[in-house]
């Protein structure tokens, strides 16, 4: 089953030992706001509040966003995305993970580029969040796009022993 957004927000809460209201005053939204995600009231929340909130307890923005409905991950939580890059054969495999490593690489390379331009004392404090935001959305990325480059080469694996047996059954006909 899957985890309710609320549910994720006063579990990382509370394991950061913040109280409703703590966590409203450091995420600056209102307390209100706060409860009525974590009863349940309000399912899907407003993600410029996800945002706020995750920074302050421990989770992940990106999860939160999926577990309010709003995005998606490469988990057992997500089976279509799983079986999608599972039923990929051949070509496609290759295909891919080339695609795959790629963005990897390009991502990775953001990354270094932000953090240095963090390193600018000249940004404003609205850029810098920018920047951080940015950095972690697409570590998350990175993730994703790791978890599902160990799909595909599972399936390229799974792929080739099925080749192999094939031509196996057919060299001892």
């Amino acid at each position: 089953m899957k985890t309710k957004v609320g549910e994720l927000i006063k579990k990382g809460r509370e394991e950061k030992n913040l109280s409703m209201r703590q966590l409203a005053e450091l995420a600056k939204v209102s307390h209100s706001d706060i409860s009525r995600i974590e009863s349940g009231e309000r399912e899907v929340p407003n993600p410029k509040i996800l945002r706020k909130i995750s920074q302050h307890i421990g989770i992940n923005y990106n999860d939160l966003m999926y577990a309010a409905g709003l995005g998606f991950q490469v988990t057992d939580l997500n089976p279509f995305l799983k079986s999608y890059y599972k039923n990929l054969k051949g070509e496609e495999i290759v295909e891919a993970l080339a695609n795959t490593s790629g963005s990897i690489r390009t991502w990775k390379k953001l990354i270094e580029s932000f953090e240095e331009k963090l390193k600018d004392e000249d940004l404003t404090p609205q850029e810098r969040e920018i920047m951080q935001q940015t950095i972690e959305d697409t570590e998350y990325q990175i993730k994703t796009a790791q978890e599902i480059e160990k799909l595909l080469v599972n399936s390229n694996v799974d792929d080739f022993r099925e080749r192999e047996k094939d031509k196996n059954e057919e060299d001892g006909r």
